[in-house]
């Protein structure tokens, strides 16, 4: 079954000030889609839209299952709809495993005991995550990259069809932001609709499917990685010089000078 979002002219706007514009697009499973570009382009805003945290002032948001309508009951989407926002905010000192279990509320009936499927769930979402082994100590006893790992887990642990995830690796050391990235592009070519703003480029041209590039509170380009990252675009929509090389058959992307004519 082939799940996708339609977004037709979304516009977004919060206390009088228009934070997305005329935003349209077509998102599909199947391939880890990359939302990029510079601070306030509005990928943020773009992601609780679809997550519907916030309401479009014009413009329209569905959600289709082979053409079909799908998702229109609220109820219905929080069981198949996962968001990450890019604060990792943890109210209370819980154990990390009942933290990941969380996830799994949407799923199961209010009250109802954890399932053989909830457990397997939860538990492979920690390996995927590298944190069983911290599973029984308290949130607030972990690292920041700890913690974020934590909540990363959670929203695998609900095996949402959509999953949307603002800047998860932020707060990861490398071998962990490999490590979620492969994850992430594995959900996706799954068979699920996977979304994740981030600011790593390399990133984004080594592990998405798909880039689409924001600026100005609008989509400016989408596509193929090689076809999106262009020196051009990085030139007018990040104002830097890039050179795009290959490391052991991997794409880089390197920035060269910015405009104040500085060399990183």
């Amino acid at each position: 079954m082939t799940l996708s979002i339609e977004l037709r002219g979304v516009s977004v706007a919060l206390r009088g000030r228009e934070i997305l514009q005329d935003v349209t697009a077509t998102i599909e499973a199947g391939r880890l889609v990359a939302l990029i570009g510079p601070n306030g382009a509005g990928k943020s805003t773009l992601l609780k839209a679809i997550a519907g945290l916030l309401t479009p002032a014009r413009g329209s948001i569905a959600f289709t299952r082979n053409g079909q309508p799908d998702l229109t009951d609220k109820a219905e989407r929080a069981r198949h709809l996962a968001y990450l926002p890019q604060e990792r905010t943890l109210a209370w000192p819980m154990r990390a495993r009942a933290i990941v279990a969380l996830g799994r509320l949407p799923s199961r009936p209010h009250g109802a005991a954890e399932a053989p499927a909830d457990r397997a769930a939860v538990d492979g979402a920690m390996r995927d995550m590298d944190i069983a082994e911290f599973a029984d100590r308290p949130v607030d006893e972990l690292s920041g990259g700890e913690r974020a790992r934590v909540l990363v887990a959670r929203a695998l642990a609900q095996e949402p069809d959509i999953l949307l995830a603002d800047e998860p690796s932020a707060a990861l050391d490398p071998r962990h932001q490999l490590s979620l990235f492969e994850t992430l592009k594995r959900r996706a070519e799954a068979g699920r609709i996977v979304i994740v703003a981030l600011h790593d480029l390399t990133a984004a041209a080594r592990f998405a499917g798909t880039v689409v590039l924001m600026h100005q509170r609008r989509i400016v380009a989408a596509g193929p990685p090689r076809t999106v990252l262009t020196p051009g675009n990085l030139r007018n929509v990040y104002g830097i010089d890039a050179e795009i090389i290959e490391v052991a058959g991997l794409p880089v992307v390197v920035p060269v000078t910015g405009r104040t004519g500085l060399k990183p």
